[in-house]
């Protein structure tokens, strides 16, 4: 019986799961708090693997969904805000030697895009584009079956598109990029910006708006926060026109929190690609689709590229 193991290291929780080849459910899931600023992160992670391990059978390969950056092709994690500690940590060759393994790394949105092909909404397609939308804007690209990584592993940081050259500030500190505009943080700040230049919003007086509080007073018709999410749609239906044109799909799926709220900010966002698209044919059959594995795209996403190296 083949053995996968799967795991996510996430903001709050690392979590490992245990798959045979072919079956949809895992034979074991277990999880345990990320603790991020605290050492010994590797261990902890050893302990969650260790716990969901079937007894007297050998695993086949391990797969790591991770935020980056990280370099795939070494298996290194340069640096990650879920724990503090691994700067240019070889976590793939880490876990490969102390499970006697091969294991592999891949940053977490493009895994997302990876388990979204394999076991959700893009089921059946050949070329897809991912894109969650939540805190920041990730994604991931499918070109005729395969994920699209990149002579360093670092392709499509689509969240970092340059949108407006003099845009407002990204995160990562450049000027303009897709994430400054359509991320929740984006919205967020939007908000702010304009409540502190004196608008009116039901939203004044809240000391830091989120984006769901925001898309909450949207659908109350708050004037400000229905501006807020059509903005990000505009420039997110830049950022697809763009995505589309370079490589063609024929299914783009949503994911991420700000994604949740689709009827904020969709008609915005078809508007717009509709008028930046250089020709019709590319919206020929175009699927638009919302991501369909919620919290298991990580531990499947990682399945998915520890199957996917195996039987490469």
């Amino acid at each position: 019986m083949s053995i996968i193991i799967a795991i996510d290291v996430g903001g709050t929780q690392l979590r490992a799961a245990a798959y045979t080849e072919g079956q949809p459910e895992p034979i074991a899931i277990h999880k345990a708090k990320t603790k991020a600023n605290e050492p010994n992160a590797f261990d902890r992670l050893v302990t969650v693997v260790q716990a969901v391990l079937p007894k007297n059978q050998h695993i086949d390969a391990l797969g790591v969904s991770s935020p980056g950056p990280l370099d795939p092709h070494a298996g290194v994690i340069m640096t990650t805000p879920n724990i503090k500690e691994w700067l240019n940590f070889p976590l793939a060759a880490k876990l490969s030697e102390r499970f006697n393994a091969p294991a592999y790394l891949e940053n977490d949105a493009n895994l997302a895009c990876l388990a979204e092909w394999k076991f959700g909404a893009g089921r059946g397609h050949h070329n897809l584009l991912y894109l969650t939308i939540s805190t920041g804007v990730g994604g991931g690209v499918i070109i005729n079956d395969l994920l699209l990584q990149g002579h360093h592993g670092l392709a499509t940081e689509l969240g970092h598109t340059t949108i407006q050259a003099d845009g407002p500030l990204c995160g990562c500190g450049q000027r303009g990029h897709l994430e400054a505009f359509s991320s929740g943080t984006g919205i967020e700040r939007y908000v702010a910006e304009q409540i502190a230049a004196g608008r009116a919003s039901m939203l004044d007086g809240q000391a830091a708006p989120s984006a769901q509080s925001i898309a909450r007073a949207a659908e109350q018709g708050d004037e400000l926060a229905v501006e807020s999410y059509q903005r990000a749609g505009k420039y997110l239906g830049i950022g697809v026109a763009n995505f589309l044109h370079s490589f063609d799909p024929s299914i783009v799926v949503f994911g991420g929190g700000v994604s949740q709220s689709r009827a904020l900010w969709f008609e915005s966002f078809e508007r717009s690609l509709k008028e930046r698209i250089i020709h019709p044919k590319y919206l020929e059959g175009l699927v638009l689709a919302s991501a369909a594995l919620k919290d298991d795209a990580g531990l499947l996403g990682a399945r998915a590229l520890a199957e996917w190296k195996l039987n490469s």
